[in-house]
């Protein structure tokens, strides 16, 4: 129960903005507690963002403007990490083939025109498909799916045998914390849910899911490919990945 308690803490602290009391020990088991509850973690931000697509329509906004304050909130809801991951990412991704130039591009933080076009390409895909979801009378349910699933895919970034590209820093203390058969019931659950999803075919939330894993799959890989495995940037880069790619199967 301990491992659990401080693996929740861990999730929400490190993926939201919601004030919780720090985790009593943080190792390697409540790493991977933490990293598989990363959806349940992020139950707030999609609540939110299913609400105000809901009460936008509601009130007859345009479905553009109701999109992009969904959008924001899920980004002020987890700090703009995942975003500053992305672009991070990018930037290191783009800067040089060297390993050791890239990790420390993305370490400085700053944003660079590669890792900005990224960042503003990639918001613009999920602003779009959110979009025309909300046209089409689902995009309560495409917001709540892409943000659940953009989460579940940590468990698939820190499954046993994908490295950290460091040996400190949130990338070394997550690397490798999931097991893979956990790392592939939260695939499976997140899967089977899908095809509940209130206002759309079956196969239509089944889709999303298997696109942002697909997505997020890809950056992983280019990464382990590029870097040696992951780091923190890389865990928001999939993120965003995943979301933009969920909410394209849902547009």
């Amino acid at each position: 129960m301990t491992r659990l308690g401080d693996g929740i803490r861990l999730a929400v602290g490190t993926l939201t903005a919601v004030p919780v009391p720090a985790p009593r020990q943080i190792n390697r088991a409540v790493a991977g507690v933490a990293m598989a509850l990363g959806p349940f973690a992020a139950l707030p931000l999609a609540a939110a963002a299913g609400l105000i697509v809901l009460g936008g329509a509601a009130i007859g906004l345009p479905a553009a403007a109701v999109a992009a304050l969904a959008l924001g909130a899920v980004a002020l809801g987890s700090r703009g990490l995942h975003l500053d991951g992305l672009a991070d990412t990018a930037d290191g991704l783009g800067a040089s083939y060297d390993r050791s130039k890239a990790l420390d591009v993305m370490r400085r933080g700053d944003s660079g025109p590669t890792g900005i076009a990224t960042l503003v390409l990639v918001l613009l895909v999920q602003f779009g498909a959110l979009t025309g979801a909300i046209s089409a009378g689902h995009g309560a349910t495409a917001a709540v799916v892409a943000v659940l699933c953009g989460r579940c895919v940590l468990s698939l970034c820190c499954a046993k045998g994908v490295p950290s590209a460091r040996p400190e820093g949130l990338g070394a203390t997550v690397a490798q914390s999931v097991p893979r058969a956990v790392a592939v019931l939260v695939f499976v659950v997140a899967a089977g849910l899908a095809t509940l999803a209130p206002g759309l075919p079956w196969w239509r939330g089944l889709l999303a899911v298997a696109i942002g894993y697909g997505a997020a799959a890809l950056l992983l890989a280019r990464c382990v490919q590029r870097i040696g495995g992951i780091t923190g940037d890389v865990l928001g880069g999939c993120v965003e990945a995943a979301v933009a790619g969920a909410l394209l199967a849902t547009a």
